[in-house]
């Protein structure tokens, strides 16, 4: 599991928004723009399901799990590699049958293939996104906020 910790900055009845710091992963990935906060700034905003009552200016930690963060990884970076692959092979075994050039057939089917592999992550986006378990969560309250006395 991956953790950060982070300071609620908002609740509702049954959401919290968690202000965390990009750490040295974050700056390393190579789909760091593609986080909810595209801004170029070390701050970021992540809503996350409030299990453990957590209040504005609580420090927590929050987790993702490590099983899904691999299968995203995989879908985004190698699924495409394959289909170009596959598509360059299918255009290569093909392009006798059509009785044209292996190279321009193998090259248009494999980006072909490829294109596809991003339309079809592009749609499963939308359905996975939804999907608890490609979600943070809140583990513990790290530090409570301490009471604000009036004057």
């Amino acid at each position: 599991m991956v953790t950060e910790e982070g300071i609620i900055t908002r609740t509702d009845s049954s959401a919290a928004w968690v202000k965390t710091v990009r750490s040295a992963s974050c700056e390393a990935c190579e789909a760091k723009d593609s986080c909810h906060e595209s801004s170029h700034s070390k701050e970021m905003i992540v809503k996350v399901d409030n299990t453990i009552r957590a209040c504005i200016g609580d420090r927590v930690a929050i987790g993702f799990r490590t099983g899904p963060l691999l299968q995203l990884t995989f879908m985004l970076y190698v699924f495409p590699i394959i289909l170009l692959m596959a598509g360059a092979a299918i255009g290569q075994a093909a392009a006798p049958v059509f009785n044209t050039d292996q190279s321009l057939t193998s090259i248009f089917t494999g980006i072909s293939c490829f294109a596809v592999a991003f339309i079809i992550i592009r749609k499963l986006n939308n359905k996975l996104a939804s999907q608890k378990k490609y979600m943070p969560f809140l583990i513990r309250i790290v530090q409570k906020n301490p009471p604000v006395k009036d004057e």
